[in-house]
């Protein structure tokens, strides 16, 4: 990044940075014991997840307007209200015994609004459960939960430390989590596939290019078959080979039911065009996206867009039926939207009328979350209904 695009960030005030720079240091620690190097996944990992000290299971915030972005749920109820409408026939066909299970639950915000609604559905899960790699995002969620649910409703919540262990039946829900999995990075040099790796430079990280490992080279020459051709010399994107097993891992032992991914991404073949030549891999702090990964650890979030083609084929490959892909925008008209403006355009508060127009325009418009966004179904013995109807994208993968 260069020196006048990291002069437009706030600076982090004096706790923030030793905060980082205790992160930098087990960083530090890890490269050395390892050969000088670790892969840039691991530096990712590790500037997320550390426990106590990554950026996800830290304490600072990091939804809302105070926070370094703003998810769909953090907007308003009307994107979980419309998920809810979408899943609602899943968990009545499944009936007794269904459960729901939220990956990542950020503030709280999606929950709430998701149980409110499938109570007015008829379509209340046996239990709500949230994997929550953070305990300070965990305590933050009980509190809002607790105080914003009738008690018949929260009792329904649990928190879980990893996925099911036991067979279950149910829905999986997933927003913006796939792009914050810690990516391999490759690049082309002399026709060879190689893996960028960070290392340390003086008080700095910096990466570097060592040769890829069979499991990545089989990766990247699986892309280049899917492609048609060969990457250009000195390309340089992501792309994640352990999502076939990240998929099986977090939809454990499913028998019945869905799986819903929402994110940001692109079909396989609009993410590694040739000018896309440097990948998708962005960091953002404080509402500001800048090219930097390395800066700060700890205090600013590190994502990849999503390969939504290699979503669907890991997803087939878990044991699912492929469901449906379409846009945010398409999927929100499809799973009750229409209803929503409806009852907006009857709203007497005139200020907050204006809100929740507002808040649809930020997540339909194509300048906003609209086409960014898409959402993703697979299926096991279960029908979706009518939730990729509008707008279906699946021959664009």
């Amino acid at each position: 990044m260069t020196s006048s695009r990291l002069s437009t960030l706030p600076t982090p005030d004096a706790d923030a940075l030793a905060h980082s720079e205790r992160l930098a240091a087990l960083i530090r620690h890890e490269i050395a014991g390892n050969d000088g190097a670790i892969p840039f996944s691991r530096f990712m990992e590790l500037a997320l997840y550390a426990p106590g000290l990554g950026y996800y299971s830290a304490g600072a915030h990091k939804f809302g307007e105070a926070g370094d972005f703003v998810t769909a749920p953090e907007i308003g109820p009307i994107f979980a209200a419309c998920v809810a409408e979408s899943l609602a026939p899943v968990l009545q066909q499944i009936g007794a015994g269904a459960l729901f299970f939220e990956l990542g639950g950020g503030s709280g915000a999606f929950a709430e609004v998701a149980l409110k609604r499938l109570l007015e559905l008829d379509a209340l899960p046996d239990r709500y459960l949230i994997l929550e790699p953070s305990a300070d995002l965990r305590e933050r969620q009980r509190e809002r939960l607790q105080q914003h649910l009738p008690p018949t409703l929260f009792e329904l919540v649990e928190w879980l430390n990893g996925p099911l262990p036991d067979e279950w039946d149910g829905v999986l829900f997933a927003n913006e989590v796939i792009d914050a999995l810690p990516t391999p990075r490759f690049a082309i040099r002399d026709g060879e596939v190689y893996e960028e790796h960070v290392v340390v430079e003086g008080d700095r990280f910096a990466r570097t290019l060592r040769p890829a490992d069979a499991f990545l080279g089989n990766a990247v020459r699986h892309l280049e078959r899917s492609l048609g051709h060969p990457f250009a010399e000195g390309y340089r994107s992501e792309v994640l080979p352990q999502l076939p097993y990240w998929i099986q891992a977090v939809s454990g032992g499913m028998r019945r039911g869905a799986m819903l991914f929402v994110d940001y991404g692109y079909p396989r073949g609009e993410y590694y065009q040739a000018e896309r030549d440097d990948g998708t891999l962005r960091a953002y702090y404080r509402h500001r996206m800048h090219d930097d990964p390395l800066l700060w650890p700890g205090l600013q979030d590190l994502t990849a867009s999503v390969d939504f083609t290699a979503l669907a084929e890991a997803g087939v490959a878990a044991g699912f039926d492929f469901a449906g892909y379409c846009t945010q925008a398409s999927f929100l008209l499809g799973n009750g939207l229409a209803g929503v403006l409806e009852r907006i355009e009857r709203m007497h508060d005139a200020n907050e009328q204006q809100r929740r127009r507002a808040e649809v325009k930020k997540l339909t418009l194509p300048s906003e979350m609209g086409e960014r966004f898409q959402a993703m179904g697979f299926a096991k013995d279960v029908e979706f209904g009518v939730a990729f109807m509008a707008g279906d994208l699946s021959f664009r993968l």
